[in-house]
């Protein structure tokens, strides 16, 4: 009896640890934004730029491409959704660091104590010189 008890301790210290709690949280998040990242590509991306650069190419239906059995056009297709998801977090990404950025200067401002004024300095500086 002893043994489960101490096993139920160290599983609830273990779940309950700050990592694996944030770790959990992260996952969720990321599940998330890869599904807002996915629509972004398939439903806005996808047909805004994608499909009409494939048409000027003729080349509609990538995926479909094929040589002698080798269907490259999946490859291909592949290596495309790859490089626009990259470009779309690039981006993404960028917007979300400079939007951090903007946030942690306006509360940098806030938090700044004022300093002492220069009369002031001179009043202490005065203060204590008569202290002498």
């Amino acid at each position: 009896m002893k043994g489960k008890m101490k096993m139920l301790k160290d599983l609830k210290a273990f779940l309950l640890r700050g990592n694996v709690v944030d770790l959990a949280v992260g996952v969720i998040i990321a599940s998330a934004f890869g599904a807002i990242v996915t629509s972004l590509v398939n439903d806005i991306i996808t047909p805004l730029i994608l499909n009409p650069a494939l048409e000027a190419a003729k080349v509609q239906n990538i995926a479909d491409l094929a040589w002698n059995g080798v269907t490259y056009g999946k490859f291909l297709s592949a290596v495309i959704n790859f490089l626009v998801i990259g470009t779309v977090l690039f981006f993404v990404i960028k917007g979300i660091e400079k939007a951090q950025s903007l946030t942690k200067k306006e509360e940098a401002a806030e938090e700044a104590p004022a300093g002492p004024t220069e009369l002031e300095v001179l009043q202490e500086i005065k203060a204590l010189l008569e202290k002498k």
